[in-house]
């Protein structure tokens, strides 16, 4: 399922719009240039941002505005970005995190 409002009732239609590709967990997606992470991952369908430590449960999108930790993923190799408020750029690369999102030990 693909979750992307190109028609809306107030604001219009969506207009000349520019794309860029990201590589999602190996897979490249196409992403509106500008538009937050989590709304690319959204409207290709991708809900589970990462696992927890402990029970390894799927998160996602909560609050949608930075507050909470539920949308982190690791980005471009860093872990613990909120992808709710983080713009895609061309070329981003995107992992699902496990746990803590620690590489080499570090946070």
């Amino acid at each position: 399922m693909k979750l992307r409002v190109v028609s809306h009732p107030i604001l219009g239609e969506a207009e000349n719009t520019e794309y860029v590709t990201i590589v999602v967990d190996g897979k490249e997606i196409r992403a509106v240039a500008g538009e937050m992470i989590a709304a690319a991952l959204m409207a290709n369908g991708i809900m589970v941002h990462r696992h927890t430590i402990r029970r390894h449960e799927p998160r996602g999108i909560y609050c949608g505005i930075g507050q909470c930790t539920d949308c982190v993923m690791v980005v471009n190799g860093r872990p613990n970005v909120r992808t709710c408020i983080t713009p895609v750029e061309e070329g981003m690369v995107i992992e699902t995190q496990e746990g803590y999102g620690m590489r080499g030990g570090q946070v």
